[in-house]
Formats: C-alpha cells, structure tokens, sequence
C-alpha cells in the first residue's frame, strides 16, 4: 500500500493518526499543499479531485476519503477495533464520526477559508477556484462555538464521544478541535469535559505524528 500524506492539512492527520492507532506500518509520501503539490499532474492521476489523503491499496484501488480508509483498514485489522465492535457501536461512531465532520471540521473550514487573506481564490479544496465569503465565515465562527458546546455536553456523560472506548470519532474530533488554532479559536477551561478529553487525547503518541 502507499499512502499519500500532508503534514500540515487536517484531513491526512486523521489517516495518519488512524494508521498509527492500529500499529500499522503503511509507506507514505509527502504531498505538500504549501507548494501546491495536490494540483500536479503526476497527484491528479492518481486523485483528480486534488485533495489528500489518498490510500492506494495493493491491488491499485484508490481510497480518497477518511471514512474510506480507515473502513478498508479496520476490514484488514479488525483488532485493536476503532470503529465499534457490536452493531450499535458501529453506528454510533459513524453517526459520531459524520456529525463531528459536518458540524465542526466543515465550520473550521468556512471560517479559515472565507477570511484568511492566504487562501483568498481558494475558498474550497479541489481543482476549480473559488472567491472567498465573508458572510459564511461570519456564520462559521459561530458554528465551531456551537460545535464545541455540543462537545463538551457529550463528555459530560461518558470517557470518549462514542461510550468508555477510544474510536475513530475521537481521531475526528480532535483533528478538528486542534486544527480550530488556525481560527484562533482553542480549547480552555470554558469547556472543562472538552480540555480534560483533549488533554489525553494530545497525550496519545499517535497525535504527535
């Protein structure tokens, strides 16, 4: 397998982290969107959507998005298992999973792309150029408060976000807490369940790749 990677986007840290947690050893190379490697002819035939992560497998599928990947993962090494072992936990990580994406990661997203004067004509990943809003970025700030309320009241009821073990939707969740740094936005003792979860989640070794 080769997986490609970016060590400053969010999105890779997930693969990478999720790798790392299943003690798998998988050959990486390095895609830096700093100097808009993603948008190289070589990258786009592998990936013409031009966004990282990318798994191709031994047999040369391609897997361009983290629920994939971390799936075909867990299919080839179900133990330590990170996305559930009985059929409710199944669901509840991948409903944890998506709601963590869409409420917090997409928010983070908006906010940074829509009103960093660097990423100005690029307020979405992909080919196609697209002019920033500054009225979703507005929306966003409040979006990525409301994500990490949400957070903190769900960790006021148990360990991890799913129940008392450690799955894909903490990898998840905390890419995306971490990441709200380059909004300025991070975690305090406002939020005492969020800062006590991000604390031993920034103590995994995993998070230090």
């Amino acid at each position: 397998m080769l997986f490609y990677d970016c060590s400053t986007a969010p999105s890779p840290r997930r693969a990478r982290m999720f790798i790392a947690e299943k003690g798998l050893e998988i050959e990486s190379r390095e895609i830096s969107m700093l100097k808009g490697e993603q948008m190289s002819p070589e990258f786009l035939a592998i990936n013409p959507r031009a966004t990282i992560p990318v798994l191709v497998t031994d047999d040369g599928t391609v897997l361009t998005e983290n629920l994939a990947i971390a799936a075909y993962l867990e299919e080839l090494h179900p133990e330590i298992p990170l996305m559930g072992s009985t059929a409710e936990e199944r669901a509840l990580v991948l409903m944890w999973n998506t709601i963590c994406e869409t409420q917090g990661g997409h928010a983070i997203a908006d906010a940074f792309r829509n009103s960093n004067p660097h990423m100005k004509g690029r307020a979405l990943t992909g080919q196609t150029n697209f002019e920033q809003i500054p009225e979703l970025a507005e929306r966003a700030f409040v979006r990525v408060g409301l994500f990490f309320d949400m957070i903190e009241k769900r960790l006021g009821q148990r360990t991890f976000v799913v129940g008392d073990s450690f799955t894909l939707a903490d990898i998840t969740a905390f890419v995306f807490v971490d990441f709200a740094r380059v909004i300025k936005k991070r975690v305090t003792d406002e939020h005492p369940n969020l800062l006590a979860w991000y604390e031993v989640m920034k103590a995994r070794p995993s998070a230090s790749l």
